[in-house]
C-alpha cells in the first residue's frame, strides 16, 4: 500500500476499500465508510510457528476470582488469563466504578495496572476513596497506546484495566481517538498483548444512542467476552449481562445496587423486584423468569385506559413492544379481550428487562386485569408462554422457578398443564393450577 493512498473502512464491520462506497458489500450498511490514513509503516511480525495439537501440553487455566460473586458469575466463574473483556453501558451507569472495585479486589494477590484515559489521577483517587477502593492499586494516566504497551510490557501485570478504549489512540494512525479506525487498531494491539503476556485485559467501551458499542462492530468479535451494564437511572438496580463469552455461558446475569459507596451485590434479587402487598391490586402479575441458571421473580404491571387520540398509544418498558403487541392480538382473537381504542402501558418493576417468553402469561394477565378492573391474587405466580393459536406452551426449569416462588412465600401457581408432568417434588403445601389455553388461563388468574 503506497503512503499516498487513502483507506476507507466500514465502521460497522471493518471492511476496507480504497474508494468510498455508499453501501458496504460485506454487511450491507449504508453510509458507513469513513476515510482513514493508512499507517506509515507496519510492524514486522515473527514468522508463524506451526504445532501439532497432540504435542501441546494440556493446561487447565485457573480463573482469577474478583471476590464479587455476581461479577464472577457472569464471567463463568472468574476471568481467564490472557482474555480480553469488554464492558459497555450508558454514560454514568457505573462502568468505571465497577471496574475500579474489581481492580481493587484483584490487586490483593495479583499485579494490577489501572490505566485512566478520561480522568486525572486526582479524580480517580477521589472516586476510589468514595467507594473504599484499596490505595495500593497502581494507576497511570495515559492515552497513547505506545506508552501503555511499553508500561504493560515492562510491568507485566496480571490484570490490565483500560478506561476507556475510545480514549486511547495510536499515533501513527490518522483520525482522532475514538474513531472506528483507532478503536479497532487499539483493540487489536491490546488483544495481542493479552495473549503474549497472559494478562487479563478489561476494556471500558462507550455505547451509542442506539445502545450498541461505539466503534466498528468488529470490536465485539475481537474480544473474548462482552458485558453490558444495564439499568435505569431512576432505579438503583444495575444488571450486568453477558452477551458474549468464549469461556462460559452468555445467559448469566449479575445484579447490583448502586449505593453511596459504589456497586453492592444483590444476592437475592427476587426479593427486590417484586412488590409484596397485603392486598391484591389491578394490573399487576408476578412471574418467574430464568436468567441463565438463576430464577428471578419479577412483577409485571399494566395500565389500560381509553385513548384520547385517533391512534392509541402502546408503550412497554422491560418487555419487547412487538412481543406485547403479539400477546394483545392473541387475547383479542382467542379470549375476546380487545384493546382497540385503548392506550396500553406495560412496565416491569425495578428496571428489569425480560427476554424469555415464559413471561407472556403474566403480561396477558396484567393487561386483562387492568382492562376488566379485576385483581390477581397477591400470592399468585403466573408462568407460561403463549402461542399464536392461544395455547399455553410449556416452559423449561419449572421446578427451579417454583422453588424460588416458594422461598419467597407465594402459595398459588398458574402453569402450563404440559409442564405439570415435569414437577419432581409435587405440589406440596402450595396450590398449582394447570391451564391449556389463554381463555382458561385468564379465568384462573382473575379473582373478580
Amino acid at each position: 500500500m503506497s503512503a499516498g493512498k487513502k483507506l476507507f473502512i466500514c465502521q460497522e464491520c471493518g471492511y476496507e476499500t480504497f474508494k468510498w462506497l455508499g453501501r458496504c458489500p460485506s454487511c450491507n450498511s449504508w453510509n458507513s465508510f469513513l476515510e482513514s490514513s493508512p499507517p506509515s509503516s507496519r510492524r514486522d511480525s515473527p514468522p508463524a510457528r506451526v504445532s501439532l495439537l497432540k504435542d501441546l501440553p494440556l493446561r487447565v487455566d485457573h480463573r482469577l476470582r474478583t471476590g464479587l460473586l455476581e461479577f464472577d458469575r457472569v464471567l463463568g466463574g472468574g476471568a481467564v488469563p490472557g482474555s480480553v473483556i469488554l464492558l459497555g453501558g450508558d454514560p454514568g451507569i457505573g462502568k468505571s466504578t465497577l471496574l475500579l472495585q474489581v481492580a481493587s479486589r484483584l490487586s490483593v494477590g495479583h499485579e494490577v495496572l489501572y490505566v485512566s484515559g478520561e480522568e486525572s489521577l486526582h479524580q480517580l483517587k477521589l472516586r476510589a476513596e468514595r467507594i473504599n477502593a484499596g490505595t495500593e492499586l497502581p494507576v497511570v494516566m495515559e492515552t497513547a497506546l505506545e506508552n501503555i504497551l511499553e508500561v504493560a510490557s515492562r510491568l507485566r501485570p496480571g490484570v490490565l484495566v483500560i478506561d476507556s478504549v475510545q480514549s486511547c489512540y495510536r499515533s501513527e494512525l490518522g483520525g482522532v481517538p475514538g474513531s472506528p479506525v483507532q478503536v479497532r487498531e487499539v483493540t487489536a494491539e491490546l488483544v495481542k498483548l493479552a495473549k503474549k503476556i497472559e494478562t487479563v485485559v478489561f476494556l471500558i467501551g462507550h455505547v451509542t444512542k442506539e445502545g450498541v458499542m461505539a466503534g466498528p462492530r468488529l470490536l465485539e468479535h475481537m474480544v473474548d467476552s462482552v458485558l453490558y451494564l444495564e439499568g435505569d437511572r431512576g432505579h438503583s438496580f444495575r444488571i450486568l449481562r453477558g452477551v458474549k463469552n468464549r469461556f462460559g455461558s452468555t445467559n448469566e446475569i449479575g445484579v447490583f445496587v448502586m449505593e453511596e459507596r459504589g456497586l453492592a451485590e444483590v444476592v437475592n434479587p427476587s426479593a427486590f423486584f417484586v412488590t409484596r402487598r397485603s392486598r391484591s391490586v389491578q394490573g399487576a402479575a408476578v412471574t418467574a423468569s430464568m436468567e441463565g441458571t438463576r430464577p428471578l421473580l419479577v412483577e409485571v404491571q399494566a395500565l389500560v385506559i381509553p385513548s384520547c387520540y385517533a391512534t392509541p398509544r402502546r408503550a412497554s418498558v422491560g418487555i419487547d413492544l412487538n412481543r406485547a403487541a403479539l400477546i394483545m392480538a392473541v387475547l383479542a382473537r382467542h379470549a375476546g379481550d380487545s384493546f382497540v381504542g385503548l392506550d396500553t402501558f406495560i412496565n416491569v418493576v425495578g428496571g428489569v428487562r425480560i427476554t424469555e417468553p415464559a413471561a407472556d402469561l403474566a403480561v396477558a394477565a396484567a393487561l386483562v386485569s387492568s382492562l376488566k378492573e379485576k385483581t390477581i391474587g397477591s400470592d399468585t405466580v403466573v408462568i407460561g408462554e403463549i402461542g399464536l393459536t392461544g395455547e399455553i406452551l410449556p416452559v423449561s426449569d419449572i421446578n427451579i422457578r417454583l422453588r424460588e416462588g416458594v422461598k419467597l412465600g407465594y402459595q398459588n401457581y398458574i402453569l402450563p398443564r404440559a409442564s405439570l408432568t415435569n414437577l419432581k417434588d409435587g405440589p406440596g403445601t402450595v396450590n398449582i393450577t394447570g391451564v391449556d389455553n389463554i381463555k382458561e388461563a385468564i379465568d384462573a388468574c382473575l379473582l373478580g
